[in-house]
């Protein structure tokens, strides 16, 4: 059961003062989020590898050319040896974890092996890794002022250009970030 304050379907988008390396100007698409910890993917930082990439290495056979287009982000520091693809409509795939009635992440070979064949779902974003929090942490990190969060606008995650998802996402939820200063929480 997702609780009240849970941050499914939200966007968790980095402060302009934020210094970790793995976080600074991203934003981050959470998947889940419970009493236990949460789970999402950073989508506006890509690898400079492509779909076709993945699939060759996976040992996929690809007749669309395409997939040489199709950009892999680096969904976080955390599991980077396996894909994660969030995807809009849900569909029917194995190992999909629903995040709404229509968004899916999905981990199983099956829905790459679709697209491969162009079978794709509508919409799909593909990442190697992920972000994670440990139960309490990513509250902690809240009230530290580390992050802002809001529900999700599914139009920038699948179809706005990635260089312009961070501060997209913060006017979405009617920020301007460089109107924030860097020193926000402090005296």
């Amino acid at each position: 059961m997702q609780s009240e304050s849970s941050f499914n379907n939200h966007f968790l988008i980095a402060m302009p003062n934020m210094v970790d390396p793995n976080f600074s100007h991203t934003v981050t698409y959470m998947c889940d989020h419970n009493d236990r910890g949460a789970m999402g993917l950073v989508i506006n930082r890509h690898l400079d590898i492509s779909l076709a990439d993945i699939i060759e290495q996976v040992g996929i056979d690809a007749s669309e050319p395409a997939l040489n287009s199709i950009p892999v982000f680096q969904g976080g520091p955390v599991q980077t040896d396996r894909g994660f693809i969030l995807h809009k409509p849900l569909g029917d795939w194995e190992g999909t974890l629903p995040v709404t009635d229509d968004i899916g992440i999905t981990m199983s070979r099956d829905i790459l092996e679709a697209i491969a064949r162009g079978e794709a779902p509508e919409q799909f974003l593909i990442a190697l890794g992920c972000a994670s929090w440990g139960g309490g942490q990513l509250e902690s990190e809240m009230a530290a002022n580390a992050w802002l969060n809001g529900p999700a606008d599914p139009e920038i995650v699948f179809d706005k250009p990635i260089e312009q998802r961070w501060t997209l996402s913060a006017a979405h939820l009617g920020i301007d970030l460089d109107l924030l200063s860097p020193d926000v929480g402090h005296a």
